[in-house]
């Protein structure tokens, strides 16, 4: 299954005019969160995407909430926090929102590891894990090098071992490629990013 996945567009039209083109060659178009900023233009986010055809699935991140991201999503696109999902035999599993909590203040959704990890542990088996925050100590390094990503999710990819984990949230580390055991993780960032996965 050929998987497109991007992160983090915040409203550029630009790169979401990329991932709109990209997705006519995809089986499966995932997003990792921040579409918007800070809580506001959502709707017009979505309809930057309303021109992917391909199976739509998306985790918000922590500039919108996951109720926000259900109302504004288009019809067919599915919406997942905590939740899992099969498609044509790929098992998905999405954890929204930043973790752990971050210094941006009321607008962001955050969430402590231990809340994560609860909805965490709903997850007995993904192939893919999305979650928008990225594990701590993989493609969560700041500009002034602090490591800021999530033990959950981290504990998660180990106990889970999924083909991959796609994460965003941490814009210094766009681009970053590292691994969990036999688990890929990808910081993928507002960029056309593609994924070989089988089922």
């Amino acid at each position: 299954m050929k998987i497109l996945a991007f992160s983090d567009l915040h409203m550029a039209r630009n790169r979401a005019e990329d991932v709109v083109a990209a997705s006519d060659e995809a089986d499966l178009v995932i997003g990792a969160g921040d579409y918007c900023n800070m809580r506001q233009g959502l709707d017009d986010a979505m309809a930057m995407l309303s021109g992917i055809n391909a199976p739509l699935v998306l985790v918000p991140g922590n500039a919108e909430s996951s109720g926000e991201l259900a109302e504004a999503a288009p019809e067919g696109v599915h919406v997942l926090h905590g939740t899992g999902m099969t498609v044509d035999g790929l098992r998905l599993f999405g954890l929204g929102y930043g973790v752990p909590v971050t210094p941006f203040g009321e607008w962001s959704c955050d969430l402590t590891d231990p809340e994560a990890a609860e909805l965490l542990d709903r997850c007995e088996g993904a192939d893919i894990l999305i979650a928008h925050s990225p594990p701590k100590g993989h493609g969560d390094l700041t500009s002034t090098g602090d490591a800021v990503g999530s033990v959950a999710v981290r504990d998660a990819i180990e106990r889970l071992q999924p083909q991959f984990a796609l994460c965003g949230h941490i814009h210094d580390s766009w681009g970053y490629r590292g691994a969990i055991g036999v688990t890929q993780i990808a910081n993928l960032g507002p960029t056309v990013n593609w994924f070989e996965v089988t089922t």
